[in-house]
C-alpha cells in the first residue's frame, strides 16, 4: 500500500471515529437532558399524567374555555416531549390522591373544585377571593400578609405552583396554574414550558410557589409575563386568624 493510500484510508477511518464520537456525545447530552426534563416533569417514559380543567356551564358534556384550550396545548407539548400521555378530566370528575400520577390543575377556585381543593389542602397560606360580586378585591389573592388585585386587561396575577408530598404517597407532582383571569392560565404554562430547565437547576424537583404578573394582556396576550416573587414559604404556611390586612395595589 502506497503511502497516499494510506494516508487516505487513516483519514477517513479518523473521519469515522471523529463522527461516531461527536454522534455518541449528542447522544448522551440529549438523554441527559430529556431525563433531568422527565425528572422535573415526573414523567418517564410512557407514564401517564392528567390534565384537570373547568367544565363548560352549557351542560354535562366536557366543553373547555378558549384560553384553558392554549394552556392544555403548551401543556401537552411538554407532556409529549417527555415520551408520556396525558388525560385530560373535568375538574369535578378528578377523584386521585397524590403521588400516582403527574397532574397539572388549570384554573381559579371559583370555577375549578380541584384547584379549591389544592389550595385548601397544600398552600394554606393562599387565600383567593371568590364572590361573584363585581368588587375591587374580586378574584384577588391574599399570600401571607400581601394582597394582589386585579386589573382586568392591565395587571392581573397568577400562581404557578408546582408540589409534592411525601415519597410514601409516590413522587408525582401536582402543578397548579391558578389564575385571576383565565388568559393569566395560559399566560403561566408558557412560563413555565419556556422556563421549565432554569425552574428545574433552581428547584431541583422540590416544591416551590411562583406569583406571576401577566402585563396589559389586552395589548399582548399571554406573552409578558413578570415574575413578582417567590412566594413557597408565605402560601405553604397557615393564616393566621384574623388575616392581616395590609393591603397594596401592584403594578
Amino acid at each position: 500500500m502506497s503511502d497516499d493510500l494510506r494516508n487516505i484510508v487513516l483519514g477517513v477511518i479518523a473521519a469515522g471515529l471523529s463522527a461516531a464520537l461527536g454522534w455518541l456525545a449528542r447522544t448522551y447530552l440529549w438523554r441527559r437532558k430529556l431525563r433531568r426534563k422527565q425528572a422535573f416533569f415526573g414523567l418517564p417514559d410512557n407514564s401517564e399524567s392528567l390534565l384537570v380543567v373547568n367544565r363548560g356551564a352549557a351542560g354535562p358534556d366536557l366543553t373547555v374555555m378558549r384560553y384553558d384550550v392554549f394552556a392544555l396545548l403548551e401543556l401537552a407539548a411538554l407532556i409529549k416531549d417527555c415520551n408520556a400521555h396525558a388525560q385530560v378530566v373535568p375538574h369535578d370528575t378528578a377523584r386521585q390522591g397524590f403521588g400516582e400520577r403527574t397532574e397539572f390543575c388549570v384554573g381559579g377556585p371559583a370555577s375549578n373544585r380541584r384547584m379549591a381543593a389544592h389550595l385548601s389542602s397544600l398552600l394554606p397560606g393562599v387565600r383567593v377571593n371568590v364572590e361573584a360580586e363585581p368588587t375591587p378585591d374580586r378574584g384577588a389573592f391574599q399570600i401571607g400578609s400581601e394582597r394582589y388585585r386585579a386589573e382586568a386587561g392591565r395587571t392581573e396575577h397568577v400562581l404557578l405552583a408546582r408540589l409534592t408530598v411525601s415519597q410514601s404517597n409516590g413522587d408525582r407532582p401536582v402543578f397548579l396554574f391558578c389564575g385571576q383571569t383565565p388568559i393569566t392560565n395560559q399566560a403561566a404554562t408558557r412560563y413555565l414550558a419556556r422556563h421549565h430547565e432554569r425552574l428545574a437547576r433552581k428547584h431541583g424537583t422540590g416544591s416551590f410557589v411562583l406569583l406571576l404578573k401577566v402585563v396589559n394582556s389586552e395589548a399582548y396576550g399571554p406573552d409578558v409575563v413578570e415574575l413578582v416573587a417567590d412566594v413557597s414559604r408565605a402560601a405553604q404556611e397557615e393564616l393566621p386568624a384574623p388575616a392581616p390586612r395590609s393591603s397594596r395595589r401592584a403594578g
